[in-house]
């Protein structure tokens, strides 16, 4: 195991040290970017400027550089603004979107998403709105709101199955398998997955890969621990041919919860370990990434300006260049030398404790997803009760419909008083067959808030009538005056009196609100 992970840390240090054979490679990228861009400004068209800058702002944002990538993509933006709004304006405002959902801006990203859905829209563009409101799928699953995002995804897919892009439709399907997967409703995530990497399969991609992992993910929160660890190791191994470190760390951190699951611990350290120092090497070859783009966005940039001003000056800036270039590799390799020694030094304090605090881990875990369950169905009950209450206002509504019905019909002499009476009692059916909602409404809110009536009760100087209880429970759910007057059918005035009232036989001081002590009781 020393020996394999000092070979991994070999390599490590073998990346450092040909940074500048990198260099070459993505200053090649990097001109053969710019120089189209150029091309593309001499030309004069200005849609072809945009789509040149555009593939500037995606070189930044794969390599991690996510401000300069904004900067281009609002570059494209701009250059495209003068022309008609079409295609290009859906995928610069996406774009724009995904980068700041990557950053976590989520308002910026909901701006951009909602602006290239409603540009989709407007032109009729099947594909660029099946693709904003597959983006607009996964920031509301990011927020949480998880309603939202299989409306979304839906729609998104039931968009790619019109024009038969079964590329989209996979995607789509990946997206709302993780969708239920952080629902826990594991069954509908192994579907969508299971569909989705039907199309992937044997592609060789990352796709391919994280499909893979998903489908293991969903076997091993199920319990079925052994088929978990054939589809964790098929994305081991495919991870290994793509040599993509995230993905290879992605692999062994799964099966390390998989075999700690089946209580080898031995090898659910091992594969931690594993996990570890594939991590570290991911971060280094990120970190080295991001400085050789940089370093080609710099050169590019002073390249110009030196043109523009002095040619001679050209040798000495990228001598400079170099040297920073050397300078970043010492210090690389100095930070990862001292990393190395100061993680061996604490691996080898390591013993079996390790492996009680897995245990440990685990335990806490499965309370977490415990807390996780019982929110959400708390959630979900507190959403019924806004619905009955909802449903209380408008029968409300309609029972004053009714009411001035009456009063017309009482002041028309030539009215046919039997129809009309029909069909206020036709109404009048229909909304006592809702009287059992009132019911359901008490049913869920104990529920939801057990012993609330109770202790409402309990401190109070004097006993609550109904009505008082009913007012409490409708303050409990933090609604104003006007929403509880159109709930109970009384005038708002009548609601504040009742507030005053309730005030009155409970021991609040004057400085607390009513609502706030509802809310704390």
């Amino acid at each position: 195991m020393c020996v394999k992970k000092f070979l991994l840390f070999a390599c490590l240090l073998a990346k450092v040290s040909v940074v500048m054979s990198q260099q070459a490679i993505t200053d090649s990228v990097y001109t053969r970017l710019a120089t189209n861009l150029k091309l593309a400004e001499k030309s004069g068209g200005q849609l072809e400027i945009a789509k040149s800058t555009c593939h500037l702002a995606d070189y930044c944002y794969k390599s991690g550089l996510y401000t300069q990538a904004i900067g281009y993509y609002n570059q494209a933006l701009l250059m495209a603004n003068d022309l008609i709004k079409d295609s290009i304006h859906v995928v610069l405002n996406n774009k724009l979107g995904r980068v700041y959902l990557s950053i976590n801006n989520y308002e910026s990203a909901h701006y951009y998403f909602k602006e290239a859905l409603a540009i989709a829209q407007s032109k009729e563009s099947i594909s660029g709105e099946a693709m904003s409101k597959s983006y607009l799928g996964a920031y509301y699953e990011k927020q949480g709101d998880y309603l939202n995002a299989l409306l979304y995804e839906n729609e998104s897919k039931q968009l790619y199955e019109r024009i038969n892009d079964s590329i989209g439709i996979a995607r789509v399907n990946g997206n709302m398998g993780s969708i239920y997967e952080d629902l826990f409703q594991f069954y509908k995530a192994y579907e969508y997955f299971a569909k989705s990497y039907a199309v992937f399969k044997d592609s060789g991609t990352k796709e391919e890969v994280n499909l893979l992992n998903n489908l293991g993910d969903v076997y091993r929160k199920q319990g079925e621990i052994e088929r978990s660890i054939i589809y964790t190791k098929q994305a081991l191994d495919l991870s290994l041919n793509l040599k993509d470190n995230n993905l290879i760390k992605s692999a062994y951190k799964d099966l390390s919860k998989a075999y700690a699951n089946l209580g080898d611990y031995k090898k659910a350290f091992t594969n931690k370990e594993l996990a570890e120092t594939y991590l570290q090497q991911a971060l280094i070859d990120q970190n080295l990434g991001q400085i050789i783009a940089l370093q080609a966005d710099y050169d590019a940039k002073s390249k110009a300006a030196e043109i523009k001003a002095l040619t001679h000056q050209n040798e000495v800036n990228r001598s400079n260049q170099r040297l920073m270039i050397i300078a970043f590799s010492a210090v690389l390799g100095l930070l990862a030398t001292l990393g190395f020694y100061f993680y061996k030094k604490r691996k080898s304090t390591m013993d079996m404790y390790l492996y009680k605090q897995l245990m440990m881990k685990a335990e806490l875990d499965k309370k977490a997803i415990e807390e996780r369950d019982l929110q959400r169905a708390v959630e979900l009950k507190t959403a019924a009760l806004a619905k009955y209450s909802l449903h209380v206002a408008q029968k409300n509504k309609i029972l004053e419909q009714v009411s001035r019905k009456l009063k017309d019909a009482s002041k028309r002499s030539n009215l046919n008083l039997p129809s009309k009476i029909n069909e206020i009692v036709k109404d009048i059916d229909f909304n006592l067959k809702q009287e059992s909602e009132w019911q359901e409404f008490n049913r869920i809110f104990n529920e939801v808030h057990p012993d609330f009536i109770k202790r409402l009760s309990s401190v109070s100087d004097q006993k609550l009538s109904p009505a008082e209880l009913k007012l409490g429970v409708l303050l409990r759910l933090n609604m104003s005056s006007k929403e509880i007057a159109s709930v109970l059918r009384v005038t708002p005035d009548s609601v504040r009196v009742a507030r005053y009232r309730l005030r009155k036989k409970l021991p609040i001081n004057a400085q607390t609100e009513l609502v706030n002590f509802m809310l704390e009781l």
